[in-house]
């Protein structure tokens, strides 16, 4: 996968937009951080993960997530694109898309699955 892999899916959600962090590209959902590219240009950052589940990823697929001692108290886990699929990142995407967005938003999309 690659970023922009990653907007394609998440664009089609309602109200994310493209947008920036820590200077690097982001999607972001009413002004919130959904996702952004970590600085290495591969590594996406998803906040959300609760510590137990982001052991679990990083333990069961450690090529694929990973983190760093500067998130290692956030629930924060990285995922190197080049190593995963649509259908690793898009469902963890999706979590925090619905935590984000408004509940009309999220009827809205549901009602239309």
């Amino acid at each position: 996968m690659t970023f922009d892999d990653v907007r394609k899916i998440a664009l089609a959600w309602p109200e994310v937009e493209d947008g920036t962090s820590y200077g690097t590209p982001a999607l972001k959902v009413r002004k919130k951080m959904l996702v952004r590219l970590k600085e290495d240009g591969d590594s996406l950052v998803m906040p959300s993960v609760p510590q137990d589940e982001r052991e679990m990823l990083v333990e069961s697929q450690p090529k694929t997530f990973y983190f760093t001692d500067h998130y290692r108290d956030y629930p924060i886990v990285l995922i190197r694109l080049s190593k995963a699929s649509r259908a690793t990142v898009e469902p963890l995407m999706r979590r925090h898309w619905r935590m984000l967005a408004s509940k009309k938003a999220v009827k809205a999309y549901d009602a239309n699955l």
